[in-house]
């Protein structure tokens, strides 16, 4: 089951009510719903619940290309047969055929966000070494032994569940072959989660435990040494990206996030509540968003 408690950082203030939120989420089952929270992450990222994540390239195109940059980094691909598992628009998938990959599979639960990734491998000529698949991270379509790299850049925070996605992660490793992933670390986002946890309307929101997990290192860490991986190393990078103003950071992290969990807010208010919400970042001068990025490799045995 998907721990009860917020595992990143938040203000004194929104810890203790977002913690007893999550109880209430426990007691009523909404916890234990891992189909459901899965179903939520991946219409907003289908773009069923806003159309905010159109903008994940034009607005968060800059951190994606950072936070990759920082996990491939010193990476050997050369030659390599490649499994991205949650590609998104393909960022990290893109910049692994740059560093020599042979061929990678660019896998994601939405079928939008693939849409775009296939339409910039296009414009880049990459359609000869990329292929694009649907998939569920807990369960993948592929054979034991299939590639030698996999991947995973900024997704082990939305998963109900890590372990078993691991495993899968894992499984498709062929003997030797090199894992690669990152997670949000425990302060990512922090800033924004915080002001949107204070300004929602809570009777949206009541019972209802968000689907993000960030991860301390020593977390990481102890999932990787339980899926029997072995040379692990672990590193931990953070920069702090400053907007003009709280819109210009509402917008971003609306973009990048996808606004899933406004699955829990009726389809008639979503605008006017995204409109508040928005006024509130800007009245309060959010404009500081912390990038918190745990990077691991390992290999399998």
């Amino acid at each position: 089951m998907p721990k009860i408690f917020w595992t990143g950082k938040l203000s004194f203030t929104m810890m203790l009510v977002v913690n007893a939120n999550n109880i209430l989420a426990w007691i009523i089952g909404d916890i234990r719903d891992t189909a459901a929270m899965k179903d939520r992450v991946k219409q907003g990222y289908e773009g069923s619940v806003s159309d905010h994540v159109g903008g994940y390239d034009e607005l968060g195109m800059d951190f994606q290309v950072k936070a990759a940059s920082a996990q491939l980094a010193g990476v050997d691909l050369q030659g390599k047969e490649v499994l991205d598992v949650g590609g998104g628009t393909g960022i990290i998938s893109m910049q692994a055929l740059e560093k020599g990959a042979a061929k990678v599979v660019c896998g994601d639960i939405s079928s939008f966000m693939l849409e775009m990734a296939k339409a910039k491998a296009i414009s880049r000529g990459y359609t000869d070494r990329m292929e694009f698949r649907r998939l569920d991270a807990e369960s993948l379509p592929f054979a034991d032994c299939s590639f030698d790299l996999v991947m995973s850049g900024m997704t082990f925070g939305i998963l109900p569940n890590a372990e078993k996605a691991l495993k899968e992660m894992v499984r498709v490793l062929r003997p030797g072959g090199f894992l690669s992933l990152s997670a949000h670390g425990p302060e990512h986002y922090w800033e924004p989660c915080d002001a949107s946890f204070r300004c929602i309307n809570k009777r949206y929101v009541l019972g209802y435990r968000l689907e993000y997990w960030p991860r301390s290192e020593e977390n990481v860490r102890q999932l990787l040494l339980r899926a029997g991986l072995k040379d692990i190393k672990i590193k931990r990078c953070k920069w702090r990206n400053t907007f003009r103003n709280g819109g210009e950071a509402y917008d971003f992290f609306t973009a990048i996030t996808s606004s899933w969990w406004f699955a829990k807010v009726p389809p008639s208010k979503r605008e006017k509540e995204h409109k508040r919400m928005k006024n509130y970042f800007d009245k309060k001068n959010v404009n500081t968003i912390t990038d918190d990025v745990v990077i691991a490799y390992a290999r399998k045995a």
